[in-house]
């Protein structure tokens, strides 16, 4: 059994959501904050038997697309705030972060 955690854009966490469950995979949802942009995303965490954890990394890829999105970056620290203007920044964003760990035992109260 494997416990697979992937880390989505907010945007495709329903799509992700439904495609998942459609397939028979038990799913928890888990709101988070990313660190670098500081925005919402989601985390999935799905527990599978180990033949079933190729498909669910296939719905992961399918359901989960990167995009370009314009920041604006916030001040250095120690620096001059006064002089310094923010230009914004075109990042890209998305896709999915996904670990697969080994589950030693699994209990279902």
């Amino acid at each position: 059994m494997k416990l697979i955690i992937a880390v989505v854009q907010d945007q495709d966490s329903n799509t992700l959501l439904k495609a998942l469950t459609e397939n028979n995979f038990r799913v928890t949802k888990l709101a988070t904050t990313g660190g670098f942009l500081k925005s919402g995303n989601t985390t999935f965490m799905i527990g599978t038997e180990d033949i079933r954890v190729e498909k669910v990394l296939d719905i992961i890829k399918q359901n989960g697309r990167k995009r370009d999105q314009l920041v604006t970056p916030v001040s250095p620290m120690g620096g001059n705030a006064d002089s310094y203007v923010p230009y914004p920044v075109e990042v890209e964003v998305g896709g999915a972060t996904v670990f697969v760990m080994p589950v030693e035992k699994f209990h279902q109260f």
